[in-house]
């Protein structure tokens, strides 16, 4: 969850929020949480000698099969990735909770770890009542909501503490501290981990519309919610009634959720915030009533009209984007009632009026083109907001004393390349004793800049004024944390290799910057309340994940979480019980198209007992930015695609190009308002090297890729069709003015504004070079509210107009990530025998 202001957030892992989502292959999901097996489903026969024969007679690949079947692929979870997932220590740091599967299935429990005891045995914490969340049990606006966070998991997806429970009276017993554990629609709460688990808000005959989006009060005291457009409260207290505490919302608006394009784009997830003390709730207002809708039809189903579509108030690039407000409701409360003022509307566009003369033909209002993209309270009260220009140029904190009246603009960013959005406004939360020692802290901030190149930490003041730098160099910071009372900041960071994280620390005072984690790879940690210890979720390309207790002092090893005991292994991967054998990629390094920039690659080679180069090659791509591919991390090796088709002869390889993620703006930044060109390039330089090392037989070379990853395979086939054959193209981006206005915007300017940069960017501007030779497969679902199957419709229509030839996969009922097993096997077969045919 992303650490808004007035939290104190401790989970330093990176959370991966993809406008285009990045697979570890085709049909691999993007979840921020661990990947899940899905339940039943067809079983898949193992490959017979003779699988998919056919194509070419030549290929050394026919002579043998693989272990790993095609079911091995589709299903979740992913070998070695079976692991407690969404782990948070106690507001008193004595447990911790963490999200299980007992039986390694998609459906989750919540389970806890007295830190104090000795055997370290976890406690089931909530079994979920009926299951707990299941697709069937879902409605429309919690199916949408989960493929904007990428989640599969079902049963318990989530549950949270509050942030500050009321402490005990002196010389009693504190009061057992409220869980929240949304599930399929309704709001279910459980007094302490021994507590019964009782449904706080339910859906029922007479009102089936679904709590959403529920977030606790800082004191555990109350719940607020979305229903109907509108926010509730309710108290957590027993038998307590919901109260509606926003009212009078026009239709077509709605009150309290995240907007698609916040969501889908810009990481967040919430439409409202509660106050420190709980006295009021921030909250936007969406008014999408001047979009045209964008219907989908569920061309699968057998039903016709209202049952069979669905509509959506898409932004396309250079058209008018949601109308969003800011607005506060003070609300006063006790235990067991909550009451609600008027609601009072900021004036943000006021603060910005002089980026009204910048608006143009795309908007019909200039004076709300503008995205608010982060929002939150300061611990003094202070309401604050991050909001960004249309073409993400400018950025400008602006912070509302008592969440009323006429906002300071505390800082400005702006940049010539675009503006990434963070997590990294961290306001600080001194102690008297802290503050008297410090006083130029008092009400200041930690801020992450990309203003070097490169994302970094900054110190202000109160009145967000810079005062130190806290890291610098050529590498960035990802996430951070502030111990404030100890005067230490703790951050991850790629410091030590772009293909990795650690953990790091550095005083408030720019000094002493060290390293905590060791172990090469990629380290997800997260911190207790009183910095003492954290918990360290590492993997690497030859090691799954493990999750281990550690002093933040010094990293020392405390306990062991998994594997243990009461956490094994998946016997997948155990070699005594394996089916299969994994073989970790061989990481190589090579020079980018323009000669100097270093370029990141992994080879995933045939056994030489078996295969002898030059090979065919299949490049593995996604290409695109605020993502990468090739990493010092587990999923490497558990890329079960990759690892059959090397079983099957074929060198697999992945780039990641310039204008990947984690390697600095510049690098990011080289594909600005040209996409499709620059990483076309890159990947061509890296065909080229591996035909130069004598690895890859250069007349046989194909290119498979999922979202951006499909758009770069067309492209690919389109403007180099001299390297490459064959290309599996899944749910592309195929013309920029097709997508949606924050992602595209960013990297391609406003289309009215860079017609050039857009037509060239598209793949249907360069087919010509396409030849009887070459051979492409598109495949997507057709109800994807993503990357709308339009694209692909498209590119067929300019297909068929140059007279090229194509063949087409249509999943009817899938979205933009595909969620039925046996969809997901049909899909791998299909890709597989294709590849095996044509190259």
């Amino acid at each position: 969850m992303p650490a808004m202001p007035g939290s104190r957030p401790r989970s330093l892992s990176l959370p991966l929020q993809l406008g285009l989502c990045l697979a570890l292959g085709l049909v691999a999901g993007c979840d921020g949480s661990t990947p899940q097996a899905d339940p039943g489903g067809p079983d898949a026969a193992r490959p017979s000698a003779g699988e998919a024969e056919g194509g070419k007679d030549s290929a050394q690949a026919m002579k043998f099969e693989s272990d790993i079947t095609l079911e091995d692929i589709a299903t979740y979870p992913l070998p070695g990735t079976a692991v407690p997932g969404a782990l948070r220590f106690s507001p008193d740091d004595r447990y911790l909770a963490f999200l299980d599967s007992p039986d390694d299935s998609l459906s989750r429990e919540l389970f806890a770890i007295d830190l104090q005891a000795e055997d370290g045995a976890p406690k089931r914490v909530v079994e979920p009542p009926g299951g707990g969340v299941s697709e069937d049990k879902l409605s429309p606006e919690e199916k949408l909501a989960r493929e904007r966070l990428r989640q599969r998991a079902l049963g318990v997806t989530r549950y949270s503490w509050p942030k500050a429970p009321p402490a005990a009276p002196t010389g009693e017993a504190a009061p057992p501290v409220p869980i929240l554990v949304p599930l399929t629609g309704e709001i279910w709460v459980q007094d302490g981990l021994d507590g019964e688990l009782r449904r706080l808000v339910g859906k029922t005959e007479e009102d089936p519309r679904p709590a959403l989006s529920p977030r606790l009060s800082p004191s555990g005291e109350h719940v607020a919610y979305v229903k109907g457009g509108e926010l509730w409260v309710v108290p957590t207290a027993p038998d307590s009634a919901p109260v509606q505490v926003t009212k009078g919302v026009e239709a077509g608006k709605l009150r309290g959720l995240a907007e698609y394009i916040a969501a889908e784009e810009m990481g967040r997830h919430t439409g409202f915030w509660w106050a420190p003390d709980g006295s009021s709730l921030a909250f936007i207002e969406v008014d999408e009533t001047h979009i045209p809708a964008y219907r989908i039809v569920h061309q699968g189903k057998d039903a016709v009209g209202d049952a069979a579509q669905e509509d959506h108030g898409y932004p396309f690039a250079g058209t008018d984007n949601a109308r969003v407000r800011l607005g506060v409701v003070p609300l006063t409360t006790t235990p067991s009632s909550a009451k609600a003022g008027s609601i009072r509307w900021l004036d943000l566009a006021g603060a910005v009026a002089d980026w009204t003369e910048r608006g143009g033909e795309w908007t019909t209002d200039a004076a709300q083109d503008f995205y608010i993209a982060r929002v939150g309270y300061m611990p003094d009260g202070r309401l604050c907001a991050q909001v960004q220009d249309r073409r993400q140029l400018e950025l400008r904190l602006l912070c509302f004393a008592g969440a009323a009246g006429s906002p300071t603009t505390l800082l400005t960013e702006t940049s010539e390349v675009w503006i990434n959005l963070h997590n990294l406004f961290i306001p600080l939360d001194l102690d008297e004793a802290t503050a008297a020692a410090h006083p130029e802290q008092v009400g200041g901030f930690l801020w992450a800049s990309e203003k070097s190149g490169f994302q970094h930490l900054y110190l202000h003041g109160a009145d967000g004024k810079e005062i130190r730098q806290l890291t610098s160099g050529d590498w960035m910071v990802e996430s951070a944390s502030v111990d404030e009372a100890g005067q230490t900041v703790y951050f991850t960071a790629t410091k030590d290799d772009a293909r990795e994280r650690h953990l790091y620390a550095v005083g408030l005072d720019g000094e002493g910057l060290r390293k905590i984690t060791e172990a090469k790879g990629m380290h997800g940690v997260t911190l207790d309340h009183g910095f003492a210890r954290f918990v360290d979720v590492h993997s690497a390309s030859d090691r799954p994940p493990t999750i281990e207790l550690r002093k933040l002092a010094d990293g020392a090893l405390i306990r062991t979480l998994h594997p243990s005991e009461f956490s094994t292994l998946d016997p997948r991967i155990v070699p005594e019980t394996a089916t299969f054998t994994l073989k970790a990629p061989r990481m190589v390094e090579l020079k980018a198209a323009d000669g100097e920039t270093t370029l990141y690659g992994a080879l995933y080679e045939p056994d030489p007992a078996k295969f002898q180069p030059p090979y065919p090659t299949v490049v593995s791509v996604y290409g695109g930015p605020h993502a990468q591919r090739v990493s010092e991390s587990w999923s490497m090796n558990v890329d079960l695609r990759s690892q059959r088709l090397r079983d099957h002869g074929y060198l697999v390889f992945k780039l990641d190009n310039r204008g990947a993620a984690r390697r600095g703006l510049a690098f990011e930044g080289a594909l600005r308002h040209d996409m499709g060109n620059v990483e076309v390039q890159d990947q061509v330089a890296g065909v080229n090297w591996l035909v130069e090392q004598g690895l890859t037989d250069k007349d046989r070379v194909a290119i498979y890729g999922w979202s951006y990853g499909g758009y770069m395979s067309a492209m690919a086939l389109a403007r180099a069709p001299e390297t490459f054959r064959v290309a599996v193209s899944g749910a592309p981006v195929t013309h920029w003015d097709g997508y949606d206005t924050h992602y595209t915007e960013r990297y391609m300017g406003l289309p009215q504004e860079n017609v050039d940069g857009y037509e060239v960017s598209a793949v249907m501007a360069h087919l010509d070079g396409m030849t009887d030779e070459h051979e492409l497969l598109l495949v997507h679902g057709l109800i994807d509210e993503n990357v709308h199957f339009r694209h692909t419709a498209r590119l067929i229509n300019a297909l068929i107009a140059a007279g090229k030839d194509y063949t087409l996969q249509l999943y009817p009922d899938e979205r933009h990530m595909p969620r039925k097993l046996a969809d997901r096997v049909y899909m791998e077969k299909r890709i597989f025998e294709y590849l095996r045919r044509e190259l």
